[in-house]
């Protein structure tokens, strides 16, 4: 293996990818091997080597922007609206904080509406269940519309805020936006 006669690090080819130094002899070609920071001495004459990355700097590099994040807070509905709630940088953010409640809140309340429109259809007559099947159908597109409307304005950086479960997210985000 070659080492840099500039900074001392480990080269395969003829260019050093540290420094873009090139390796014309070393221990590939026969000449000996620099004493650098691959063998625990200094670098001579080249720049200090590079600290090493912790995890923790690998995962700052790898966070979803604000606005991803947010949007991403409505995909799955309660699923996604929990899983940001959890994570930890993503919890923290009173933004992201407020699009997964108000995902959560507007996902149960379409169920909560789904389901007495399933108990109506089953205890009423043939003639009004059907009326009740065209009206869920609507609210059925209305939702999924607004759905893509709220994750849309999201991703855009707008803060959008539904009628009644936009205030309730917006005391259980914290207050901030």
């Amino acid at each position: 293996m070659a080492f840099c006669a500039s900074c001392g690090a480990a080269v395969e080819g003829r260019f050093c990818a540290r420094c873009g130094a090139s390796v014309g002899g070393g221990p590939a070609l026969g000449g000996p091997a620099p004493a650098g920071p691959a063998l625990g001495g200094p670098a001579p004459g080249g720049p200090a080597p590079a600290a090493p990355v912790s995890p923790a700097a690998g995962a700052a590099a790898t966070e979803l922007a604000e606005n991803v994040a947010g949007a991403l807070c409505y995909a799955l509905g309660i699923l996604t609206g929990i899983l940001f709630l959890v994570l930890t940088p993503y919890n923290q953010n009173p933004r992201i904080r407020f699009h997964a409640f108000q995902s959560i809140l507007f996902s149960l309340a379409v169920m909560v509406i789904w389901f007495a429109f399933m108990m109506l259809s089953i205890a009423l007559p043939f003639p009004i269940s059907m009326v009740l099947l065209m009206v869920r159908l609507g609210l059925s597109l209305f939702w999924f519309c607004l759905w893509l409307y709220v994750i849309f304005k999201t991703y855009q950086g707008d803060r959008v805020s539904l009628p009644v479960v936009g205030a309730i997210a917006q005391g259980q985000a914290g207050g901030g936006a």
